[in-house]
């Protein structure tokens, strides 16, 4: 997976070893806070992106770490969230006694493109946060 950050995203190696880590952490968080609506950075959902491609691995590491299929819900106006922060986000990740990187977090300071555009940074640039199971 991280090759293909590699190449897919023109991203360094360290760089992209580090969005996957941070990408499993932030699942690892939505497993064990199950409803919260936690959403990743810009960064880190590039890691979870590239990891749903791989759907077998996947859907196992969902089964494995929550017990059922963790699906991606895109954020849009028919489904615009729930209003979890990646503060939130972050604070449910320490608590859940994952390391946070923070330099993949702040992605969503007051001079990210995003918050320009919408004034607000409840979710990742794309808009997605981790949904109930099925």
């Amino acid at each position: 997976m991280v090759a293909r950050i590699v190449t897919d995203e023109d991203m360094d190696r360290p760089l992209a070893e580090r969005v996957m880590d941070q990408a499993l952490a932030f699942l690892g968080a939505c497993a064990e806070r199950p409803g919260l609506g936690l959403g990743p950075s810009s960064l880190v959902d590039i890691g979870w992106h590239t990891f749903i491609l791989h759907t077998r691995e996947y859907a196992a590491f969902c089964h494995g770490i929550a017990g059922h299929f963790m699906h991606h819900v895109p954020t849009d106006e028919e489904n615009p969230g729930d209003g979890t922060t990646v503060a939130d986000t972050v604070n449910a990740i320490r608590e859940c006694g994952f390391e946070v990187d923070a330099a993949l977090w702040a992605t969503c300071a007051a001079d990210c493109e995003f918050t320009k555009k919408c004034g607000s940074c409840s979710q990742c640039q794309k808009g997605c946060s981790e949904g109930n199971a099925v």
